[in-house]
C-alpha cells in the first residue's frame, strides 16, 4: 500500500470516531434535556451527633438523614449526604455546594444572616454533662468553670455568655464527653439526645435534671432559593401530617414509657 492510500484511510477511520462521538455526546445531552435523570438534594452534616446523624458502616444513619431522605422522595429528587465539619455546614449551603444543612441544627439570628431555615422539625434542649459527685448541679454552677463544647454547635455559642468560664472547643461532641471522663474540664454543654447517647457508654457521668435552653431544629436552604424552602416546608408537612416523621423519631429515641 503506498503512502496516498494509507493517508486516505486514517483520514476515513478519523471521521468515523469523530461522528460516533458526536452523536453519543448529542444521545447523552438528549437524555439530560429530556429530563430523564431526576435532580439530586445534596444534604450537607456532621455525622458526629446521635441519634440524629452518625456513622453505621459505611452509611450514615440517624434522624435527621432518614428524614432528609424522606423529604427527597416527597419532592421525586435522589439523595446524597456529604459529610463535613459542622462549622462548614452553614458556609456550605451558602456558597451552593449542598442543597440543605441537617445536623441538629438550631434556628438563631447569627445563622439567619447567611441562610434560610424550613419549618422545625423537632425540638430540644441544651443539657449539661457532669462527673457523679460534682459540685455542679445546674446552669447557675457554671459560672467560673471550664466547659467542654462542640465546635460552632449552639451549646458553644450559649457557654461563651457564662462569667469567667473558659470555654474548651472540640471538633466532635464525643471528644467533649472524653475530656470530661478524663477530668480535663469541669462539665459538657451540649443537646440532650446525643447526651443520652455519650452518658450511656462513658461510666461515672450523669446528665443534670435542669436543663441549660430549649430549642428547635430546622433545615438549612440557601438566602436565595425560595423556591426549595417552600418545596421542603410542604414536604415536612406532609410527612407530619402522614405520622411518617414521628416514626422517624421513634426509630431512634424510644419514649419513657417505653
Amino acid at each position: 500500500m503506498n503512502m496516498k492510500k494509507l493517508i486516505s484511510m486514517v483520514l476515513v477511520l478519523a471521521c468515523v470516531f469523530s461522528m460516533a462521538a458526536c452523536k453519543s455526546k448529542d444521545e447523552g445531552d438528549k437524555k439530560e434535556e429530556g429530563g430523564e435523570e431526576k435532580k439530586t438534594l445534596v444534604m450537607a452534616t456532621n455525622a458526629e451527633f446521635p441519634p440524629y446523624e452518625f456513622h453505621e458502616g459505611d452509611d450514615i444513619v440517624g434522624i435527621d438523614a432518614e428524614m432528609a431522605a424522606a423529604v427527597a422522595e416527597e419532592l421525586g429528587m435522589d439523595f446524597r449526604i456529604e459529610d463535613m465539619a459542622f462549622e462548614s455546614i452553614i458556609p456550605a449551603v451558602d456558597s451552593g455546594k449542598a442543597d440543605i444543612g441537617v445536623a441538629g441544627m438550631t434556628v438563631n439570628e447569627s445563622r439567619l444572616k447567611n441562610v434560610n431555615f424550613s419549618d422545625t422539625y423537632a425540638k430540644a434542649t441544651q443539657v449539661i454533662i457532669v462527673k457523679e459527685g460534682s459540685d455542679i448541679t445546674g446552669p447557675d454552677d457554671l459560672t467560673g468553670k471550664k466547659i467542654g463544647v462542640q465546635l460552632g454547635t449552639t451549646g458553644d455559642i450559649y457557654a461563651s455568655d457564662i462569667e469567667d468560664a473558659q470555654v474548651e472547643q472540640y471538633n466532635k461532641g464525643f471528644e467533649a464527653v472524653q475530656a470530661l471522663t478524663q477530668e480535663k474540664i469541669d462539665a459538657v454543654v451540649i443537646d440532650g439526645e446525643p447526651a443520652k447517647e455519650f452518658v450511656k457508654d462513658a461510666e461515672g457521668l450523669k446528665i443534670l435534671d435542669e436543663a441549660f435552653t430549649e430549642e428547635e431544629y430546622a433545615i438549612a436552604i440557601a438566602k436565595d432559593n425560595e423556591e426549595l424552602l417552600g418545596q421542603i416546608n410542604d414536604a415536612l408537612a406532609s410527612l407530619k401530617e402522614s405520622g411518617k416523621l414521628d416514626e422517624i423519631v421513634a426509630k431512634y429515641i424510644k419514649s419513657d414509657a417505653e
